[in-house]
């Protein structure tokens, strides 16, 4: 199986437990939707990374809190 193809069945299986992960960190659906997509982008990236140590669903949730944390710095950091 190539990366791509694990990541795709690892979306299929998990985009919703991680959609819901980010929902309830960001109470916003339109931005849990886009980090869950930005997530997986990122794991496609990283693939080789994952080294089987945890579930696949708890790596790409360690990705999206990335990812939210991220958000948030930037958010500070913008001007009002």
């Amino acid at each position: 199986m190539t990366a791509l193809n694990y990541i795709e069945k690892a979306y299929t299986r998990h985009a919703r437990d991680v959609y819901r992960f980010l929902l309830s960190l960001s109470h916003d659906e339109d931005l849990a939707e886009e980090l869950t997509q930005e997530t997986f982008f990122q794991a496609v990236g990283r693939i080789e990374t994952f080294q089987g140590d945890s579930s696949i669903v708890t790596w790409l949730c360690g990705i999206a809190k990335n990812l939210w944390r991220s958000y948030l710095k930037k958010k500070v950091k913008e001007p009002e």
